[in-house]
């Protein structure tokens, strides 16, 4: 009996020692292998600021679908065309020649009722000069437009007509001045002109009689001089409107059916007016009072005081 006890003994020291062996052996086994994968992992770090890591963790490239890519596509070609498309609409149109100083000084100095402030265009000779010289400097091309050219011409005639007045003032009448018609003493590009060069060689020749209400002689009995300046764009609605102003001008023409006593440009350039026609038949086209084809004709007295 103390035989098998003894056995028992030796048995169960020698099973806990090899137990407890067996845990040191695991356990120094166990923590060099945590170290080796620590010290792996930190030298798979790389040694770089925060803020350069972010692109690497959200930057993620995607290939669209074939369908994306035509959607794409046809948003970049939408986009190009409104670019195009606001160039158009900001882009200012294009003018033969740009009257708008002329318009600003004739806004200022000419009333409604054709009345020319001469002293206040003379006071402002440096603008009026200027705008002159642009006339000078362009002179109409080949590619302008009828219109773009019959806008030049007059108001070229109707400057250069206050200049005159201006470079005589005071004067009571422009005929008060030699020759003003005859005049050579104004240069458009290379060449000299007289307000007859400009009515009579140009404006008269581009067949529109229309053209006697838009050109001023700075007369009280000359179709009031136009407080605007002529443009492509006006050039025809202005000539019809000032054609209708004329025309029905009691001070300037007296319109019934049967008489009437008009004024002397229709004698003077009788010619233009009836090209298409009688006189009658034109002036029925913008009198406010039908004129018969018979009616007598007289025609009044013309005033060359100046029209200030």
């Amino acid at each position: 009996m103390n035989k098998v006890l003894v056995i028992l003994f030796i048995c169960t020291s020698f099973a806990c020692s090899g137990s407890k062996a067996a845990i040191q052996t695991s356990q120094a086994s166990v923590v060099p292998q945590q170290e080796e994968i620590s010290i792996e992992r930190d030298s798979l770090r790389p040694n770089i600021p925060i803020e350069e890591k972010a692109p690497e963790i959200t930057i993620e490239k995607t290939i669209p679908k074939e369908e994306n890519k035509e959607n794409v596509q046809e948003l970049d070609s939408i986009q190009e065309q409104l670019k195009i498309i606001d160039k158009e609409e900001i882009k200012p149109e294009t003018v033969a020649f740009d009257h708008t100083p002329w318009d600003i000084m004739l806004s200022k100095y000419v009333s409604n009722d054709g009345k020319i402030n001469y002293k206040a265009f003379k006071q402002n000779r440096t603008t009026f000069r200027a705008y002159l010289k642009a006339l000078e400097k362009n002179t109409p091309k080949e590619s302008w437009s009828k219109q773009d050219k019959l806008a030049y011409w007059m108001n070229v005639y109707n400057a250069f007509t206050i200049k005159l007045i201006i470079d005589n003032y005071p004067v009571k009448s422009i005929k008060d001045i030699k020759e003003p018609w005859d005049l050579r003493f104004f240069k458009l590009k290379d060449k000299w002109y007289t307000l007859n060069d400009v009515e009579h060689k140009i404006l008269r020749k581009m067949n529109d009689p229309r053209i006697h209400f838009g050109i001023n002689c700075a007369s009280y009995s000359c179709p009031p001089l136009l407080n605007k300046a002529f443009t492509a764009k006006n050039v025809d609605q202005e000539l019809d409107r000032l054609a209708v102003r004329f025309i029905n001008d009691p001070k300037r023409n007296a319109i019934t059916e049967n008489n009437i006593a008009i004024s002397k440009i229709f004698l003077w350039f009788a010619k233009d007016f009836k090209k298409q026609g009688s006189l009658i038949s034109f002036l029925n086209k913008y009198s406010k009072i039908k004129i018969k084809s018979n009616a007598k004709k007289s025609y009044k007295k013309y005033n060359w005081t100046l029209n200030e």
